[in-house]
């Protein structure tokens, strides 16, 4: 393997922090042509569905009935949803806001350079595009900080696997710092609790307040995987926040997919039974959700809305993601600072100190002999002479 250098690398650039804001992913268009190679990428990840040891079979299952079905239904979908944010898929749109905002916050805390990149786990721009765009800007520290506040092996542990799969085919590797989790992070949940307020001034107080997570297969739960409980975390510090008793609100997990048993209770079950107790008054947010997207905006905002009508549910309100409200990007800002403390560029920077470093460096590898732009080796054909260099 020939690894990956910094393209016309120079001794003595700059370096720079680099921040890398990952989210899940959509596809490039809500057509069937476009949903099939998404959805390959996102169900063969092993992280995602934990196949059988013959994985043959899930990939003859996928690949001859899944991506021969789904994708024609998953385009309608996402075709209801596309421009609901602007032009295309809604959470790139909102992604990018959220990027733009995190990194005008963090900037000012910086003495150095900051650099800042949006990648997506599954689809474009994908998690080794935007590392490289970070490695051509001389990021020689990078941070990752995936939007995904609870930690999921589906989820975040899918996100450490693509990003260190890129890096094992780098030259030079960055110093790295990986976010797991924020579930229980004070700007993040009074984000939360501020949004439902700011909602409730408006539509007034439900019944019941339903905070629904993305399922996950109840194996996974089993085996250990502690989203599950970190869900149940910042519900209860919600909770807590806005002063509601455990009568007044109600964890559900939605977004099903296959014939196994996932953790329960299902969102659309639990909505389908609530107005036969008489709850006929209810709100829905999705507190692991950063940003809106199909999951939130058709799967809860049209879906299960027509669900509880249809059981005689008389108002049912739904709760935006936190999107780029600025309390939510401030919170994220928060995060990625805290885990860049002690970094060149953000703590005990002197330019000037610097600027002389490089100049040195620069002039030190002038007197080597050290070429400023790094070229590949040229092929070498006689093995006598190859192992003179070793």
């Amino acid at each position: 393997m020939l690894y990956q250098g910094i393209q016309r690398f120079q001794h003595g650039e700059d370096s720079a922090t680099g921040v890398l804001i990952t989210n899940l992913g959509t596809p490039d268009a809500p057509t069937k042509e476009a949903l099939k190679p998404y959805l390959k990428e996102f169900l063969m990840d092993p992280r995602v569905v934990e196949p059988p040891p013959a994985r043959w079979l899930w990939r003859l299952i996928l690949n001859g009935i899944i991506l021969n079905t789904r994708p024609a239904k998953s385009a309608e979908a996402y075709e209801t949803i596309w421009n609901s944010e602007g032009e295309g898929a809604p959470l790139l749109n909102i992604t990018q806001r959220q990027v733009d905002a995190i990194a005008q916050s963090v900037r000012p805390h910086f003495q150095g350079r900051v650099e800042f990149a949006l990648a997506m786990r599954y689809g474009n721009p994908s998690i080794a595009k935007g590392l490289k765009a970070l490695q051509n800007k001389g990021c020689q520290r990078i941070v990752v900080l995936p939007l995904y506040p609870q930690y999921a092996a589906a989820t975040t542990a899918s996100t450490f696997d693509a990003v260190t799969a890129e890096l094992q085919t780098w030259r030079w590797l960055p110093e790295l710092r990986f976010i797991n989790h924020y579930h229980r992070h004070l700007g993040y949940i009074t984000a939360l609790a501020n949004s439902i307020r700011d909602y409730q001034k408006v539509h007034g107080k439900p019944q019941l307040l339903v905070m629904s997570y993305h399922g996950v297969p109840q194996r996974y739960l089993d085996n250990g995987d502690p989203y599950h409980c970190e869900c149940h975390v910042t519900s209860r510090l919600v909770a807590k926040e806005l002063g509601l008793s455990k009568e007044e609100y109600q964890v559900t997990f939605q977004s099903l997919f296959g014939k196994e048993e996932w953790i329960k209770p299902y969102t659309d079950a639990t909505l389908k039974s609530l107005p036969a107790l008489g709850i006929k008054n209810i709100q829905v947010i999705c507190p692991g959700f950063s940003a809106d997207c199909l999951e939130t905006i058709e799967e809860i905002g049209e879906e299960n809305r027509e669900y509880f009508e249809e059981a005689g549910g008389e108002k049912f309100g739904f709760i935006r993601c936190l999107n780029d409200r600025k309390d939510h990007t401030n919170a994220l800002a928060d995060i990625v600072l805290q885990h860049t403390q002690g970094w060149k560029e953000r703590d005990g920077f002197d330019a000037e100190t610097d600027l002389k470093e490089r100049q040195t460096s620069q002039k030190n590898a002038q007197k080597m002999g050290c070429p400023h732009q790094i070229t590949p080796p040229p092929i070498i054909k006689k093995a006598g002479l190859f192992f003179r260099m070793l």
